[in-house]
């Protein structure tokens, strides 16, 4: 905890769904600038919000709103564009972003992966084929070399759990493989391995003088009443459950406790765990629905929780219960690392109104103020999105963004919504 210095409030994005310019600047080319088909309405990454050009008047939003932090992440498309090559231009595009922040007073916080891998590399096999461990720390090398004395706080990845699961086993997000049988022992050992790895070689490269974590796809249960009982089974759901295992324990388990839940048992070997569960300093917890409806589905809906645009269950109570089970497992200091609402936004002239999003900041941070009330190390609240984006296979549709993004014309509206965040980042989190 004395490694934070202060509370992080700010937004999150990621590179491929606000930078645009796929094809600037020495870029080569993304699983996702080749998705294709897959994505609706025939739509792709290749401008999204023009970040690229942009980021100046992106960052002059932030310090108006108040930030003191935004998590942003490295596209490794920019900066390794082939087998044993480094590009100079993609590195210089985010040591200016990291500059602009810093002076700002806007800290740095850097996710090397959310994504975006190139398409060279899955053409080897991406996540299956364990050389992408030595591409991996190699890319890490070069990015962390170049940051290093703008960044301090360092995110090895983005939800593993999404782009293992759904890009290499269901298929359904890029690059759109079914290769059921062989994850647990190739791509999620991989992943494992690449980031106990990097975080040793992120130690070594900025001598200790740093912050790491990564971000991880995290929901818990939410106990029946607040009764010892119920709290015991909610936990146990969480965790040990398949649901449980499947998402929360199964990554988390070998990263912070250096064991392997039974579903990986045979895939992990002591001294791979030695590795995987080099210290980290925090975790970061991607929270936006509570895993309620996987188990109970009729009875959670019979509450009429409200829903966002995608059909996702508005319930603040996941997020404080979320930042305990994971503080009570793993007893490593949390950071909101995302949370957030789509919605059908309209802007309006120099005006949107999105009375929805500031009832959620409200009632999420509300949620997660009754952690930090209780003494648990919460470091960070990262709301996400900072803008309206590129939302992976939904396209342009959902709109998450405290600042609304006119796709044709690139025009920024800061939100209500935006507005009164500020406000709760100037009362640190009381405003009501």
């Amino acid at each position: 905890m004395d490694r934070f210095n202060r509370f992080y409030w700010g937004a999150a994005s990621s590179a491929t769904q606000i930078e645009g310019a796929w094809n600037e600047g020495g870029k080569c080319a993304s699983i996702w600038d080749n998705a294709g088909k897959h994505i609706k309405n025939g739509e792709n990454c290749y401008e999204a919000c023009d970040h690229f050009h942009r980021y100046r008047e992106d960052v002059a939003i932030m310090k108006e709103l108040g930030f003191n932090s935004y998590r942003f992440s490295i596209n490794p498309c920019r900066i390794m564009t082939a087998e044993n090559a480094i590009n100079e231009k993609g590195l210089d595009f985010y040591r200016d972003l990291v500059k602009e922040l810093r002076a700002n007073d806007i800290e740095p916080l850097c996710t090397l992966y959310h994504w975006d891998l190139p398409q060279w590399v899955q053409d080897k096999g991406g996540w299956k084929n364990d050389w992408i461990q030595e591409w991996y720390l190699e890319y890490v090398r070069t990015v962390v070399s170049a940051l290093k004395d703008d960044v301090k706080v360092w995110m090895t990845f983005n939800e593993p759990q999404m782009f293992i699961m759904m890009g290499y086993v269901t298929g359904s997000s890029a690059p759109f493989k079914h290769e059921v049988f062989s994850f647990r022992k190739h791509h999620l050992r991989n992943m494992l391995m690449a980031h106990g790895r990097a975080v040793r070689l992120i130690r070594e490269l900025t001598e200790g003088d740093c912050s790491i974590g990564i971000a991880m796809a995290s929901s818990t249960f939410i106990p029946h009443s607040e009764s010892e009982q119920d709290i015991q089974f909610a936990r146990k759901q969480s965790f040990e459950s398949i649901v449980g295992e499947g998402s929360n324990s199964l990554y988390m388990d070998p990263i912070a406790l250096g064991r392997a839940t039974p579903m990986l048992r045979r895939a992990l070997s002591r001294e791979d765990l030695k590795i995987i569960s080099e210290p980290i300093d925090f975790i970061g917890v991607n929270v936006y629905q509570p895993s309620n409806p996987i188990i109970d589905k009729k009875a959670y809906e019979a509450e009429n929780r409200p829903k966002s645009s995608l059909g996702w269950v508005v319930d603040e109570r996941c997020l404080y219960w979320t930042i305990r089970h994971y503080w009570e497992r793993y007893q490593l200091p949390v950071m909101v690392t995302e949370n957030g609402i789509s919605l059908d936004d309209t802007a309006e002239g120099d005006e949107c109104h999105d009375p929805e999003r500031t009832d959620f900041l409200r009632k999420f941070i509300s949620s997660m103020m009754r952690a930090v009330d209780e003494k648990i190390p919460v470091v960070g609240y990262q709301y996400w999105s900072i803008m309206d984006n590129f939302e992976w296979c939904e396209g342009y549709g959902p709109r998450f963004g405290l600042v609304h993004i006119d796709y044709e014309t690139q025009k920024r509206t800061v939100k209500d919504s935006a507005r009164y965040y500020a406000s709760m980042i100037a009362s640190d989190g009381r405003t009501q």
